[in-house]
């Protein structure tokens, strides 16, 4: 057995991953490969096609965690990232995935004012 050099979790020799030097597990190495981009313009193509076709607007269509985020952004104007983390109790690998779903599905963007990162409706 070894351990994930990310998450810690022991792992078989025969189940785990090189990636840039480091031992991961399977998930953390999918997490480290192919991670969500908030800047994908395929992505972006996708979703709003996809969504239209399927005629969704606004919140229809998202997670209940996706569908919790973008209320809370919407409701206040912007957000700065860091009190999305503390609001949703979120790794902030999580946080990235799921402002990229948002992203792509142009309902939320990322802005820097002060130094900071904000999220606003779209």
């Amino acid at each position: 057995m070894v351990e994930c050099d990310k998450c810690g979790r022991q792992i078989r020799e025969s189940e785990k991953y090189q990636y840039h030097s480091q031992t991961l597990c399977e998930e953390c190495y999918i997490d480290a490969r192919f991670s969500a981009k908030a800047c994908d313009p395929w992505a972006v193509y996708s979703a709003t096609r996809f969504r239209q076709r399927m005629g969704l607007k606004n919140a229809q269509g998202l997670t209940e965690l996706q569908r919790a985020i973008y209320d809370f952004v919407k409701s206040r104007g912007k957000v700065a990232k860091e009190k999305l983390l503390e609001s949703f109790n979120l790794a902030e690998s999580e946080l990235q995935v799921q402002l990229a779903i948002l992203r792509h599905c142009q309902l939320v963007k990322a802005f820097k004012e002060d130094g900071r990162i904000y999220i606003a409706p779209f």
